[in-house]
Order: structure tokens, then C-alpha cells, then sequence
């Protein structure tokens, strides 16, 4: 990053970074960077925003998957489904170490403001 000097980064999920999430943030703090992340943990542990699937929904579609599989259906015949419930974390206090200022309309549309 310090060779690159990128303007912004976003950071992809990946569950062997997962545990790590903390260092990552607190790097990224280090670069000044703004930093857009999949994963709404990030968010909470000091990252600047989140824009993820919204995890008790996807949690609760897996359970129905369970439960017509343990009815009998075959999995072959069970759809594919995407995520179709989102959530937005911004948080301020970030937002502010970096000198940004997150537009008023933006912090309307967000599901949870850290602030």
C-alpha cells in the first residue's frame, strides 16, 4: 500500500483474514486510507464502512434449506438464491480521523451509524 499509494481500498471477505480484522483495520488506519469493507465486523472493530448481505437474513434462508432437506428434498432441486437483504455500518468516528465528512443522505440510508 505504501509503494502503491492507492486512494482507497476495499476489502473483499475472506475467512482466513477474518480473524485478523482488527490488525487489518488498524493498518489501514496506519495508511490513512478510506476503506470500504464486505463484512460489517470490520466496520465495528474501526473500520471506516460496511456493505454487506445481511447475515440473520442469510442465516435464516440456510435454515430453510435445512429444514427441506431434513424433509426429504433433494438437494439438486433446491434453487440457488442470492442475497436480496443488505445492510450499510458507517462509522463517524473513523470517518472523522480521516477528515471525511459522509454526506448527510448517505448516513440516512445506513442501517447502523457508529458513532
Amino acid at each position: 500500500m505504501r509503494r502503491a499509494r492507492p486512494q482507497a481500498l476495499l476489502v473483499l471477505p475472506d475467512h482466513l483474514l477474518f480473524p485478523l480484522r482488527e490488525r487489518i483495520v488498524e493498518l489501514v488506519a496506519e495508511a490513512r486510507l478510506p476503506a470500504m469493507y464486505l463484512l460489517r465486523e470490520y466496520a465495528t472493530s474501526g473500520g471506516l464502512m460496511a456493505f454487506t448481505r445481511d447475515s440473520n437474513e442469510t442465516f435464516h434462508r440456510a435454515a430453510s434449506f435445512v429444514d427441506k432437506l431434513l424433509k426429504g428434498a433433494k438437494p439438486a432441486d433446491l434453487p440457488v438464491e442470492q442475497p436480496t437483504k443488505f445492510e450499510l455500518v458507517i462509522n463517524l468516528k473513523t470517518a472523522k480521523a480521516l477528515g471525511l465528512t459522509i454526506p448527510q443522505s448517505l448516513l440516512l440510508r445506513a442501517n447502523q451509524v457508529i458513532e
